[in-house]
């Protein structure tokens, strides 16, 4: 027994005494040439390697820095630099044959910079794979055999990745990026898993499997995920385009296929602090969103096959197409939304840049909007249909702001103002709002119709009619929407009054007490005079 243990700590004895000449005899650098050239000719991009230095115990190489150049047709500067790389490597090979075999490579601190042509086309790592003929190569030794780069472990810790286009000076930045992929090889699918930090906050994940890696445009490889996406800022995710105005933080969990050619994304979003137009506010509560998009990868276009927009009871669908490839995103889309309970919308309005007077909310009823949306996003115009009945927008008295009108059906809306039916024409664009066949029913005034606009700025400018008390009295809207200011037009009453009274001539004793001119005194506050 006594013998074995000796013979054993003798074994232990040289095993470590190998282990600690082992650096002192095999000088890394000698494999720098071998790596450098197979990473150059399974990648087709100039792959430059720091110092080398044996970590037995860690069982590979350290590089004290990597750089892999960009496409030329992109930028001169490197693709990726790392601050450093390890490599694993098979043990037995390199101390007694000298080989190189690596089992694992792994990425330290990273900067990787990603970069879409100006048409939106191709990105800069489209050529990986080495069919870029204008990349540099550098050609392997014989005896590196097949150039495809094939790895039990690749991972990439700790890194940095920006986003642009060329032509443009945005950039988004995702950091504390970290890549784990087992089994790696360009010829067959592997599976990875991704995290990292979006721009502006949040955390994205992805979970799945791909490859193998397209020959022709790496971007085209097909692609297959789970994604969870929390605390995504709209406004910079890089995912909607800025000049949308779009903007609030957002949950997302969803699926990613893509077969190279099209992808489609499937889930649900849900969004807080919700702004659709530029000039709109957060909206008071979220909004959860179930979509269905596919994308064609090539021509850089999709379809929203399915995109139900929720708040409480209200949904609204949305459907169309896109085109992302130029400078601005195209759209053309249409927006259906039947019977929506005002109540649960009445908290989306601040988004969609509706402002009501202070302290006035809408209550009851219900919305029905039919709208179709085409053009850049950012100088979008949509038309289409607005009704809304039997609501009331609390804490507004209509026939206070409308006296010398409301006046003359002798009734008094009260501090709330109820709404029977509500119903336009409506165009929204850059230039403002445009109203047209705008219809109002308020029981304690009448009816009342019309057209007129909304400025960017909110500036009312309406042209009216208001059937009260058996006559048509036109009457002005200005002001802005948090201060409407309804003033009646007196030219045109008096026209119509005239004409009125000329028809009443030659009708009989009664004609006096039928003309109407009596009982629009009250739109001039006037009094009778007692008799003397």
């Amino acid at each position: 027994m006594k013998r074995i243990l000796k013979i054993v700590g003798i074994i232990l004895g040289v095993l470590i005494l190998i282990a600690i000449a082992l650096p002192f005899l095999i000088d890394a650098n000698t494999f720098r040439p071998k790596l450098e050239a197979e990473l150059t000719a399974a990648l087709g991009r100039e792959v430059k390697v720091g110092n080398l230095t044996l970590t037995l115990l860690q069982g590979g190489v350290e590089a004290d820095n990597i750089s892999i150049a960009d496409d030329p047709q992109f930028s001169r500067a490197a693709f990726v630099q790392a601050k450093s790389l390890k490599v694993g490597v098979e043990l037995i090979p390199l101390i007694f044959s000298k080989r190189l075999n690596v089992t694992e490579l792994t990425l330290n601190q990273p900067e990787i910079s990603l970069v879409k042509s100006e048409n939106g086309e191709k990105w800069n790592f489209s050529s990986l794979g080495g069919k870029n003929p204008s990349a540099p190569t550098k050609k392997a030794p014989e005896s590196s055999g097949n150039p495809n780069l094939s790895v039990a472990k690749l991972n990439v810790d700790n890194g940095r990745l920006t986003v642009s286009q060329v032509g443009e000076g945005t950039k988004r930045v995702y950091d504390k990026v970290n890549i784990g992929v087992q089994n790696f090889s360009f010829a067959s699918s592997f599976p990875f898993q991704m995290t990292a930090n979006t721009p502006s906050g949040g955390t994205m994940k992805l979970d799945g499997h791909a490859g193998p890696i397209d020959a022709d445009d790496a971007a085209k490889t097909p692609l297959e995920a789970k994604i969870a996406v929390q605390n995504m800022n709209l406004a910079s995710s890089g995912f909607i385009d800025p000049a949308a105005g779009i903007a609030g933080i957002a949950d997302l969990d969803g699926t990613l296929n893509s077969n190279g050619r099209e992808a489609k994304l499937n889930g649900t979003l849900k969004a807080s602090n919700l702004q659709v137009v530029k000039k709109g506010s957060p909206a008071g509560k979220p909004v959860n969103i179930k979509f269905a998009i596919a994308h064609n990868l090539a021509k850089q276009t999709g379809d929203i096959n399915q995109c139900d927009v929720a708040m409480g009871q209200a949904v609204a669908h949305l459907t169309g197409t896109y085109d992302v490839h130029g400078k601005v995103t195209v759209v053309n889309l249409k927006l259906n939304g039947q019977n929506m309970p005002v109540d649960d919308l009445e908290a989306m309005l601040p988004a969609v840049g509706v402002i009501l007077p202070p302290k006035a909310t809408l209550k009851g009823g219900n919305l029905n909007v039919n709208v179709a949306s085409s053009g850049p996003v950012d100088k979008l115009v949509s038309a289409g249909t607005v009704k809304m009945e039997n609501t009331q927008l609390a804490g507004f008295n209509l026939g206070q702001k409308m006296a010398a009108i409301s006046a003359l059906s002798g009734k008094n809306t009260g501090s709330d103002t109820t709404i029977q039916n509500f119903s336009s024409d409506v165009k929204m664009s850059p230039a403002g709002t445009e109203a047209n066949n705008l219809n109002l029913t308020v029981p304690a005034i009448g009816v009342m119709t019309g057209a007129g606009t909304v400025s960017p700025a909110n500036e009312l400018a309406f042209k009216m009619k208001a059937d009260v008390g058996g006559m048509g009295i036109p009457f002005g809207i200005t002001g802005t929407t948090q201060d409407p200011k309804f003033t009646p037009d007196v030219k045109g009453i008096a026209s119509g009054l005239l004409q009125n009274a000329l028809s009443g001539q030659g009708q009989g004793a009664n004609a006096n007490q039928q003309n109407p001119i009596n009982s629009v005194m009250g739109l001039f506050n006037k009094k009778k005079q007692p008799p003397k």
